[in-house]
Order: C-alpha cells, then sequence, then structure tokens
C-alpha cells in the first residue's frame, strides 16, 4: 500500500497550522507544505482546488479536501484519520 499524498497549504504565522503540521507529524506522516504567506500563485492554487477555502491550513489527502486544523483533529477523534493516512 502506498502512502497518501498530504498537502497542507500554511501561512507563517498561523497557529493552527502549526497544529496540524503537529498532529501529522506525530503520526510520522510526511508532507507537502504550500507557505501562501507570500505566495499569491499558490494562494489561487489553492481556490481553485477549494473554493471556500478562504482561511489556512487547508489539508489535502489524495486530493480530497479535509479541511482545516479542526477538521483534520474531528478526523482523529472519530478515529478515520489513520485510515486515510493509510496508517
Amino acid at each position: 500500500m502506498t502512502s497518501p499524498k498530504v498537502e497542507i497549504y500554511t501561512k507563517f504565522t498561523c497557529g493552527f497550522c502549526h497544529r496540524a503540521k503537529a498532529l501529522l507529524t506525530s503520526k510520522g506522516v510526511e508532507f507537502t507544505e504550500y507557505d501562501i504567506t507570500m505566495d499569491g500563485a499558490k494562494r489561487e492554487e489553492m481556490l481553485q482546488r477549494k473554493p471556500d477555502a478562504f482561511t489556512v491550513p487547508q489539508i489535502f489527502i489524495d486530493d480530497q479536501p479535509i479541511g482545516g486544523s479542526d477538521d483534520l483533529a474531528a478526523l482523529d477523534r472519530a478515529g478515520r484519520l489513520d485510515p486515510l493516512l493509510g496508517l
């Protein structure tokens, strides 16, 4: 089984972003981070992928939009995150 592709759009000073990355890191999950603080092109890419994404982080697992830090934590509490991550 291959590891899923995990992507996270963040901003430099975002506490929720740090929390989401810490959760993924604690599970040993590799992810690609796109810091949109000064990158308008990546911000546009995020909005194209999830048009109602007005906040960061925005997390995608195998191109499926997961939402933000609270959504990621809720999936984890419900026991639904590990299967998505192939754990």
